[in-house]
């Protein structure tokens, strides 16, 4: 049993912020240690009462009352940038107290982008090696859902930006990715963006391992010289004379392109960390399968070969896969517009050998108008669906090339999540290369 966490509760007024899956998990763990606590639950949607010891806040005004509570367990993606909370009230959540108290060995991964793939190479790498382990955090998986049987293990947790956000712990095993603007929106700019990721490495001591990107580096968003763990730096140009990680790349087609080859190197230094030897390191590599919506390979249809990357939600990881596949004749982006810079991916479809530019709102339209500005010649296209935009690579796209859809942008203008985005992608691609 977490007893510590079951004890930071006690006496508490409580108060759990956002009623989705992690937001249940929160109610259930502590309606099971404490059946008849007062749990408030406040949601913008409508919910009703659990049971009759439980208080519900809903609709527009549902952050109103934050302060008349000692702790506020927060969901993951509620922005509170606007709000005031009185000094009296901790904002808490499940990353923060698992990274607190939970009996484990935890390794977290962040990043802007590459986390999700790196997050899973490293657990799969752990798992080969025989160790107990579990894979948890943003992934899909809240942390207080293996409380009870996390102990003497190790965890290896995906963790969000928004999950960070109010942690005041951090991982022993600390790994970032890269760091880009994302979520401006919910931070006011990107500074408080990269500060909420920074807390994955804050609170560390000296014997904690913080491993990073060194192409990248951290300089511009933090001082070294505070960090107080072990510092291990990765580079993509370690493999030049390093023969173990040499052995590590181009074992997998899954595992193509300069990014990831930086992901396979952070899961190698993780695994000296953990004293797991190399050669489980590659079998574990060599069963990898790839992860939905992450330069994922639809199909070929009609003799195009058509891949599915809706995660890439900003410009930077669009160019690094359109470099991976090489051959791409035809790209479908645009999305919500979150106020990002893309002057970058303009100068690089300017230079591109990429034939065919399909836009979708809004983002789309706006890189479309900037390119014609800029003289481009090539074919552009703007759409107003995802069926227009697949149907226009069909009618355009060369034999025996490939189309991307990489969005380069949030879809919440017109999907749920980047998830039904992309399988909407997907299944348009299939029933229309069958007609």
């Amino acid at each position: 049993m977490p007893q510590k966490i079951v004890d930071y509760f006690k006496g508490k007024k409580v108060l759990i912020l956002g009623y989705g899956r992690e937001g249940k998990t929160t109610f259930s763990f502590l309606r099971k240690y404490y059946p008849e606590m007062i749990i408030t639950i406040a949601d913008r949607n409508q919910i009703e009462p659990v049971d009759e010891n439980t208080r519900v806040i809903c609709g527009e005004n549902y952050l109103d009352t934050l302060g008349e509570y000692d702790i506020i367990m927060q969901s993951p993606g509620i922005s509170l940038r606007d709000v005031t909370v009185p000094d009296t009230t901790e904002i808490s959540g499940q990353m923060d107290l698992f990274l607190r108290f939970a009996d484990c060995v935890k390794v977290g991964i962040t990043g802007t982008k590459g986390k999700t793939t790196t997050t899973t190479l490293i657990y799969n790498m752990i798992k080969e090696s025989g160790k107990k382990c579990f894979l948890l955090g943003n992934i899909g998986i809240p942390v207080f859902e293996s409380l009870d049987e996390i102990e003497n293990s190790i965890a290896v947790i995906e963790m969000s930006c928004h999950q960070l956000e109010f942690s005041k712990a951090s991982p022993d095993i600390s790994v970032i990715t890269n760091i880009y603007p994302e979520h401006l929106d919910h931070y006011n700019g990107f500074e408080g963006y990269y500060n909420a990721k920074l807390n994955i490495v804050r609170y560390q001591n000296e014997n904690d391992y913080l491993i990073y990107n060194k192409d990248q580096g951290l300089d511009e968003f933090i001082d070294i010289q505070t960090i107080k763990s072990k510092l291990v730096p990765v580079s993509v140009n370690d493999c030049e004379s390093n023969e173990s990680l040499k052995s590590l790349i181009n074992i997998n087609d899954n595992l193509t392109g300069e990014h990831y080859k930086q992901d396979i190197f952070f899961v190698a230094a993780v695994a000296d960390i953990l004293k797991i030897d190399n050669q489980i390191v590659k079998a574990s590599l060599e069963k990898f399968n790839g992860i939905e919506h992450r330069l994922e390979k639809v199909g070929t249809f009609k003799e195009i070969t058509f891949y599915n990357d809706s995660i890439a939600t900003i410009p930077h990881t669009v160019i690094l896969n359109v470099r991976a596949l090489g051959n791409v004749n035809s790209l479908i982006f645009g999305g919500l517009d979150r106020g990002i810079d893309y002057s970058e991916l303009i100068e690089f479809l300017l230079k591109s050998n990429i034939e065919n530019l399909i836009g979708l709102p809004e983002t789309g339209y706006t890189i479309i108008d900037e390119l014609k500005k800029r003289g481009c010649k090539k074919k552009m296209f703007k759409t107003d669906t995802m069926d227009e935009a697949v149907r226009v690579s069909y009618e355009n796209g060369k034999k025996g090339t490939s189309c991307l859809f990489s969005p380069a942008a949030s879809s919440y203008n017109r999907y749920k999540n980047f998830e039904e985005k992309g399988r909407h992608f997907k299944s348009l691609c299939k029933t229309i290369g069958e007609e």
